[in-house]
């Protein structure tokens, strides 16, 4: 062989050499965009780290093809060494893929349920009876629970949906009635209200080894509200506490304190009060009432509740004014009848339509004593022990907690998301996140029931007939445990 045919061959080889590298990295980024397809911003990152192994093994064979040249050089032809080196060269391309294929499968998968795990979503089949009571609550959930059921009919087309709309005040006491007797919905969507009283009334079902792992990115207080004696019986699907909506064009300063509160009504805000037992009782650890003690006697009369009390009657005394109608409350606030008051974050849509960019959210203002602390409830859903669909009421549950649903609620109803992965930016909702963290757990003990009619009507007697705000308490506190027999 003469020189020039040596120098041509080694040309040819390096040619050669170089090609198949680039045949290998253009292999692997086909594999790895094949996986991930449209994936999430983590798959991409996969992706990503897929083609840099790609191109640096490309790196390597074009810096390695001279050595191979000169060998291939003193051998009779480099065709053997070529086929050996192809063979070798596409082996560990696969070996090298695989790995990258499946694990930006499996975080494509766990970016679109949201679990963490490649677990999916379990298709729902057949029919389900579903009630929820959003038209309660402003049409901005209504609004939102009809997205929702569109996107679930889309990904479950063999489900037959029968989906009722319950008035809020009934619908406890309309599914204690029914599902007694056998009936009921297979499920429904509400706060943990009730949680207790139906579990101990053995009409829901215990979800405790259904949802063993299926709740892991759920924030703490969510699960922990779905239990009742240790027991998940409930599909944790957002969190609730009230706040203090404000015009920001009418609230200069937004009240730190009640205080400042009481300051600014004396100054000209308009503030404005739902006058139940509900609304008002993230006053009530403002000024360090406590309601129970470790036993479930009822303790308000021991102090707190009475200087929360008679707060309100400031209030009253400097202008401000106290509604028993919601709606009537609610329509006051969007129309500027009302420049701030304590309302929940499922009015949230509603407000925005009415106020625009003129619309605050703070929490309830501290007072004496420490921050306020407002009823931290859980919605979620509810799962009736007498029906025949079990598993399929809880794989629509799941549905309605996946990230994408959840997303949407929190977008569009000021949702707090049960789901710690889910990103709030409305900084409206992150004032609600921001009242959850200091708010009151709602206890699901069977003492709490009783709270809500006694003090409802000592926040009346204390509003509505001047009632003295000591008094009005004892006898609420006394009345709360005459009927849980403490």
């Amino acid at each position: 062989m003469n020189l020039d045919s040596l120098k041509e061959e080694k040309q040819l080889t390096t040619k050669l050499y170089k090609r198949l590298a680039l045949f290998v990295a253009l292999m692997l980024v086909t594999l790895a965009l094949a996986a991930c397809g449209d994936a999430t911003n983590t798959a991409g990152s996969s992706a990503s780290t897929t083609a840099a192994t790609s191109a640096t093994t490309a790196a390597a064979a074009t810096t390695a093809a001279p050595a191979m040249t000169t060998a291939a050089a003193a051998a009779t032809t480099a065709a053997p060494a070529m086929t050996t080196a192809m063979a070798m060269t596409t082996a560990a391309a696969a070996t090298t893929a695989a790995p990258a294929m499946t694990t930006a499968m499996a975080m494509t998968t766990a970016a679109a349920t949201g679990t963490g795990t490649s677990m999916a979503l379990t298709k729902v089949t057949g029919k389900l009876t579903i009630w929820h009571a959003y038209g309660s609550g402003g049409s901005a959930e209504g609004k939102a629970l009809d997205a929702a059921l569109k996107l679930f009919k889309a990904d479950n087309p063999d489900a037959q949906l029968t989906v009722l709309d319950i008035p809020f005040d009934q619908l406890f006491n309309k599914f204690k009635t029914e599902s007694a007797a056998g009936g009921g919905p297979d499920l429904f969507i509400a706060p943990n209200d009730s949680l207790g009283d139906l579990v101990r009334a053995k009409l829901l079902a215990n979800l405790d080894d259904k949802l063993k792992g299926k709740l892991d990115n759920d924030l703490q207080v969510a699960v922990d509200g779905s239990k009742v004696d240790g027991k998940l019986y409930m599909v944790p699907e957002s969190l609730k506490a009230v706040a203090m909506y404000y015009n920001k064009d009418k609230v200069k300063d937004v009240p730190k304190t009640t205080a400042d509160m009481l300051a600014a009504q004396k100054a000209g805000v308009k503030f404005g009060f739902n006058n139940n037992a509900y609304h008002s009782f993230g006053f009530t650890g403002a000024y360090g009432g406590k309601l129970f003690d470790a036993s479930g006697k009822a303790i308000a009369d021991q102090g707190g509740f009475s200087d929360a009390y008679q707060f309100f009657k400031d209030m009253k005394a400097a202008g401000a004014q106290f509604f028993s109608d919601g709606d009537k409350f609610d329509q006051a606030f969007q129309t500027g009848a009302l420049d701030a008051i304590v309302e929940g974050p499922w009015k949230l849509g509603d407000f925005k339509d009415a106020l625009k960019d003129k619309l605050g959210v703070a929490p309830i203002p501290a007072g004496p004593k420490g921050p306020s602390n407002p009823f931290t409830g859980v919605d979620g859903w509810y799962i009736n022990s007498a029906s025949k669909n079990t598993d399929q009421a809880l794989n629509f549950a799941m549905y309605m907690v996946s990230p994408k649903v959840e997303q949407l609620f929190v977008d569009s109803a000021g949702h707090i998301p049960a789901d710690k992965t889910i990103k709030i930016a409305d900084p409206l909702t992150q004032g609600f996140a921001t009242a959850v963290a200091t708010g009151f757990p709602r206890p699901q003990i069977a003492e709490l029931s009783p709270y809500f009619d006694n003090f409802g009507n000592a926040v009346s007697k204390l509003i509505d007939s001047n009632g003295d705000a000591k008094q009005v308490v004892t006898d609420a506190t006394k009345a709360l445990n005459d009927a849980n027999k403490k």
